[in-house]
């Protein structure tokens, strides 16, 4: 994946170790503005990374909180808040633990997604932004689970992943909580260095055809109707 821009935002600082915006982040901001919000809507920003969706989402007058696992990526949003002027709270822990119990209009969701060889281990490191177990599903699957007690009625959730980590899983696994799921958009992007990397194994696991240089990456919006 290539580095991109967030339309209409200052570029955000990334410190090291912290996942910048790439093109899966600018394709979660595309949906994200097809989006009719209140002022003042609650927007919950899951794995912020830099923060750029959640300062997207500020701008556009939303009350935004912002979670990450990573120390670094909790430092680098609070700063590019700062940097902005914007008000964004932003907590550190692991998905939806640092708002159990809270309800939101909007959550916003780049999980780490891609399938990794040593799926039996956590990643570490960098790592952690991007490798998910053996089928790319080791946070998906938590986020499918638990997003739909953090939604309002009328609420959304807008989830990009690839469709190497199987997107129909994830709408069937909306769809069995109640929520009514769809793909929104998609996007052919080149193979970044990582799956390049691993084009041999996705391969062999029939994920990647022989010759593939592309992956395609959707997002999935789910609403909780009632």
């Amino acid at each position: 994946m290539s580095a991109v821009d967030i339309r209409g935002a200052v570029h955000p600082l990334v410190l090291p170790g912290v996942y910048a915006p790439q093109d899966d982040t600018a394709l979660l901001a595309g949906a994200f503005a097809d989006e009719p919000l209140e002022p003042g809507a609650h927007v919950l920003d899951v794995g912020t990374g830099s923060g750029a969706l959640a300062l997207t989402a500020a701008r556009r007058g939303a009350r935004v909180t912002a979670v990450d696992l990573s120390w670094r990526a909790v430092c680098t949003t609070r700063v590019n808040a700062w940097r902005s002027g914007l008000r964004v709270r932003v907590l550190r822990g692991n998905l939806f633990a640092p708002v159990r119990g809270r309800v939101f209009d909007l959550v916003l969701a780049n999980p780490p997604y891609v399938p990794a060889p040593r799926g039996g281990t956590r990643p570490r490191g960098r790592a952690r932004a991007w490798d998910a177990g053996r089928d790319g599903r080791l946070v998906l699957d938590r986020l499918c689970r638990e997003a739909p007690a953090h939604l309002r009625p009328g609420g959304a959730l807008l989830v990009v992943h690839s469709a190497l980590s199987d997107p129909g899983r994830s709408l069937a696994e909306l769809r069995a909580a109640g929520l009514k799921a769809a793909v929104v958009r998609r996007h052919w992007i080149g193979l970044g260095p990582v799956l390049r990397q691993r084009r041999e194994w996705l391969h062999r696991r029939g994920l990647l055809s022989a010759g593939d240089d592309r992956e395609e990456l959707v997002v999935i919006r789910a609403e909780r109707v009632f």
